[in-house]
């Protein structure tokens, strides 16, 4: 397996950057805890789907050509749902973003280096580049740091370029602890069960206005709010029971 800045068979070299002796000790730790709180954690949930009519997934997987969106702070029992499928993530070109690519390489992701302040354009381009090999695209929508639950519009502009359409998806956690940060991170309590949610897929015209990107955008920013309201709420209800 590559090196975390390699997309497909090429390396974009900006991306490459070199990390002190302590940097590498902390990427090598943190990756591995990372990796494995997630295969271990992840091993023990119990998965139930709901999906709107027409989600480009099923229950073994995503959609080979499909570009999925959602919030980062259900990342760990997403990442271990869409493992070992060679799909596209995008991971910033930070200290954070480089162990995220490290340990999404372990799960079997294809990373994508670049962010919204980072890189994004090259980023954008090497996940068309992956598309186009038939691998699907996600996106951490309101990361690497927020603001959260507030979507960029990555993905509407790929999507016009492509013509791929976009699913949005949620996974609600029975029990977990909340992290204090600015996601809210979700870690799901062993023996958990796990709520994955998708929505109907978003279609961008390749010649759409600015003014039909800007209120796709804004359906993209709904519907990821509507399918995090709707796999939470499966828990609420059955709590109130």
């Amino acid at each position: 397996m590559g090196s975390p800045a390699q997309t497909g068979t090429k390396i974009d070299r900006e991306s490459i950057r070199t990390f002190t002796f302590s940097e590498r000790i902390k990427l090598w730790l943190i990756s591995w805890a990372g990796f494995l709180l997630i295969r271990v954690i992840g091993a023990t949930l119990r998965y139930q789907l709901i999906t709107e009519t027409g989600c480009l997934t099923h229950e073994l997987g995503a959609a080979p050509t499909s570009i999925w969106c959602f919030w980062h702070r259900c990342v760990i029992p997403a990442a271990y749902r869409f493992r070992k499928q060679k799909i596209a993530v995008m991971a910033s070109r930070s200290f954070d973003g480089e162990y995220i690519a490290r340990i999404i390489q372990k799960l079997g992701f294809i990373p994508v280096r670049g962010s919204s302040s980072r890189g994004g354009m090259a980023a954008l381009l090497g996940m068309r580049e992956q598309l186009e090999q038939g691998h699907p695209a996600v996106f951490t929508i309101d990361g690497p740091r927020g603001p959260r639950y507030v979507a960029k519009p990555g993905p509407v502009l790929l999507a016009k370029n492509t013509g791929v359409p976009i699913s949005c998806f949620y996974v609600a956690v029975e029990r977990a602890w909340i992290l204090n940060s600015w996601d809210l991170m979700i870690i799901p309590k062993p023996f958990s069960r796990a709520m994955f949610y998708g929505s109907s897929p978003i279609h961008v015209p390749p010649n759409a206005t600015e003014e039909q990107m800007s209120a796709l955008h804004q359906q993209m920013q709904e519907t990821l709010e509507r399918c995090r309201l709707r796999a939470e709420a499966v828990f609420r209800q059955n709590q109130v029971g």
